[in-house]
């Protein structure tokens, strides 16, 4: 007779309430018959998701999840969902669990609260719009009142005001990103010898940076997303957003550089290339995300969150202002187009300041998981 030594689980109620409020109780109904992990195509040999994540959650076991990056690899296709017999939806918990795990390691936790809560959005559009106007009017850098023969952006809201606000918010995110990702990298190292998911006892950096640029292909062109079966419109819709977004951050980085370094101030005329850039972009990422707004609005075998909606109610927001501000300034309706630039600089002052708390921090900690997987060499 072999001796085993007892352990003793302690659930975490509140972690447990926390899934009920994102997905309802039907997670508890789960009887582990393992078709959500034979239905997945991406998960693993070893230790395949996401049975076991099921069983962690029904018992409460947040230790156990929010450290796991097998939830990270998770990308919500559905597979799993359709063919669950009891209608447990095992991609919607794990999708629950990311949420969490985005508490856990995004700081500080009140301004994850603050972003969970439907009841302050109002607050959350309005605290930047107050802001823009106090430090604008303080320090001579916004005008009401821009005048010309042009409409000009930057005489309305200076870009030293937009620099003022969003270069000191992109410092604060990144810090905030490398201080999570270093915990979170730490801990799903522990989770996975544990696990015994891997027998690398020490964590090398350099055989985990070799990983990740071998998986950045793979992250830029979704391919794990297209082996979904169940909700494949989903991935061309990720990928019109993920790329929509890598083309904006590089035609802002190059009119910032043609303003500094080349004193080249804007509006730039619409035979710029890098302005067709810009145009194509903010185009296919209003499309990409309305095509998630329909997915949430008319796929039953997706449930949408609160979260769910404020993410896309932000890219959705911010494509579209961005587009209107152009127009307007084409067909020169000032006031319009001033307006507008205001309410989309307030649609971008959220996405950017509650990145590390919302949908688009699943960007790093994704690509990490997936780079982790990739570094542990798992069947």
């Amino acid at each position: 007779m072999t001796q085993t030594d007892n352990q003793f689980i302690t659930p975490d109620m509140g972690f447990i309430n926390r899934l009920i409020d994102l997905t309802g109780d039907d997670f508890k109904k789960c009887m582990q018959c393992a078709t959500c992990s034979v239905a997945c195509d991406i998960a693993p040999n070893n230790k395949p998701y996401p049975r076991k994540e099921m069983l962690a959650a029904s018992w409460g076991l947040k230790h156990m999840l929010v450290s796991n990056h097998d939830i990270w690899l998770c990308h919500q296709c559905g597979d799993c969902n359709t063919l669950c017999p009891r209608d447990v939806k095992p991609g919607d918990v794990l999708s629950a669990v990311r949420a969490c795990a985005i508490d856990d390691y995004a700081g500080p936790g009140a301004i994850g609260k603050l972003i969970n809560d439907p009841r302050r959005l109002a607050l959350l559009l309005l605290f930047p719009a107050l802001l823009f106007v106090a430090v604008g009017l303080a320090t001579g850098l916004l005008d009401f009142t821009p005048g010309g023969e042009r409409i000009v952006h930057s005489h309305f809201f200076s870009h030293w005001l937009v620099e003022i606000f969003f270069i000191p918010l992109m410092f604060y995110v990144i810090v905030m990103f490398v201080l999570g990702i270093k915990k979170f990298i730490t801990d799903i190292h522990a989770n996975a010898l544990k696990a015994g998911k891997t027998a690398k006892t020490d964590l090398d950096l350099g055989g985990f940076m070799g990983a990740l640029l071998h998986v950045i292909p793979d992250i830029l062109l979704h391919r794990k997303f297209y082996k979904c079966n169940r909700n494949k419109p989903r991935a061309i819709s990720h990928t019109m957003v993920f790329f929509s977004f890598l083309a904006l951050a590089m035609v802002a980085g190059l009119f910032g550089f043609a303003l500094h370094f080349l004193d080249a101030p804007g509006p730039y005329s619409q035979l710029n290339p890098v302005k067709w850039i810009a145009n194509l972009a903010g185009v296919a990422l209003v499309i990409g995300s309305l095509f998630m707004i329909k997915e949430r609005l008319f796929n039953t075998d997706l449930k949408s969150t609160y979260g769910d909606w404020y993410f896309l109610g932000l890219v959705f927001g911010l494509g579209l202002t961005g587009i209107l501000v152009e127009l307007t300034r084409l067909a020169d309706a000032a006031v319009f187009s001033y307006a507008l630039y205001f309410i989309h600089l307030v649609f971008a002052f959220n996405l950017v300041a509650f990145m590390p708390f919302i949908k688009l921090a699943h960007l790093a900690y994704r690509t990490v998981a997936i780079a982790y997987d990739k570094y542990i060499e798992r069947d």
